[in-house]
């Protein structure tokens, strides 16, 4: 069995990760962290996420430096579920020792000069590490995966985003010089977990934030290598992602082209499932897929996906890249073989 340590563990996403790796076929827990000012450092897992009552009854410890070094001997790899800073200040330390980072914050990401002092507040150190870093879109990225030592894994809206336009744009099928426009609304989990007014369901409805300021955008546009519009929206359910995508195709574009793509990219996937009708979030939520629909009128395709923001969009996802670098198969822990 594969040891796991989890950094972040006593949030949505942490502890996520915390339930696939007990059910995994080929994964244990190493231990579960936090930070040591967490007021959540020391409680038992199953105290904060009941759901896990008698199944991980492990104390949730803060990572003070006998922290660190346990994971340093012990643990065979690590998972990351933590702000971008502070992955940004760990990723290095365990890299060094010869570990495997699975990153789930934005630390890792993109590459580029002046990025993250732009869309991320901080100046980035580990351009070393930066430009060595698999991008973890299951799916697209495997033999990359496979390679790096680090991996970083993206974020939810672009998850959501990549999956439903990266088969149009391999093709070739995206219109010269247009943005394909994305539209997509989140569960308000994908705020995390601590307290907040704006996340209150009392508070709450439907809004649009981080207009034409948003970092997804530049992941998505890096990462599709075309430029988009993208434009999140907070919704008043718990989780999931709904991205309805707008793109301008190339004259002469059939519609058994556009079919022939999703299915040559996905077919046997098991995650990405092409369907015959409209997602919902409620086809995805609590499940580790991505729904994909599309429809066109004339040169306009409208395709629309769905995932769940805290599993394909964070820890689901993470788990088919320990899968993919492993070499397990890429669905274990995941769905039914």
């Amino acid at each position: 069995m594969l040891k796991a340590a989890v950094i972040g563990a006593s949030g949505y996403t942490g502890a996520e990760l915390a339930g696939l790796i007990q059910a995994h076929p080929h994964l244990s827990l190493a231990g579960l962290y936090v930070s040591e000012s967490s007021q959540d450092a020391h409680k038992p897992f199953s105290s904060l996420y009941p759901r896990w009552r008698g199944v991980i009854e492990q104390p949730i410890l803060p990572l003070d430096d006998e922290a660190l070094s346990r994971i340093h001997t012990e643990a065979d790899i690590v998972l990351l579920a933590t702000t971008h800073e502070v992955s940004h200040d760990l990723a290095a330390g365990f890299l060094e020792k010869g570990l495997p980072v699975f990153d789930l914050s934005g630390a890792f990401r993109v590459p580029g000069e002046g990025f993250y002092e732009k869309f991320y507040g901080f100046s980035h150190q580990y351009g070393d590490w930066l430009g060595k870093a698999a991008y973890g879109l299951a799916e697209w990225n495997q033999e990359a995966i496979k390679a790096a030592q680090l991996i970083a894994v993206p974020g939810c809206y672009p998850t959501a985003s990549l999956t439903a336009l990266k088969p149009l744009q391999a093709a070739g099928f995206i219109a010269d010089n247009t943005k394909p426009i994305i539209s997509a609304v989140s569960g308000v989990t994908g705020a995390g977990r601590k307290a907040s007014l704006a996340t209150s369901f009392c508070e709450v409805s439907f809004k649009p934030y981080g207009v034409l300021s948003h970092r997804h955008q530049p992941e998505i546009s890096h990462h599709l290598d075309n430029g988009v519009v993208f434009q999140p929206h907070l919704g008043n359910f718990a989780r999931g992602i709904l991205a309805t995508i707008y793109v301008e195709l190339k004259e002469g574009v059939t519609d058994e082209q556009i079919s022939n793509a999703y299915h040559q990219a996905y077919d046997g996937q098991k995650i990405v499932r092409i369907t015959d009708q409209w997602p919902e979030i409620n086809d995805v939520a609590g499940t580790p897929f991505c729904d994909l629909h599309w429809a066109r009128e004339g040169n306009l395709l409208i395709v629309v996906s769905a995932i769940d923001n805290l599993l394909k969009g964070a820890a689901s996802q993470a788990i088919q890249c320990i899968n993919i670098h492993q070499g397990f198969s890429p669905v274990a822990g995941l769905v039914q073989e």
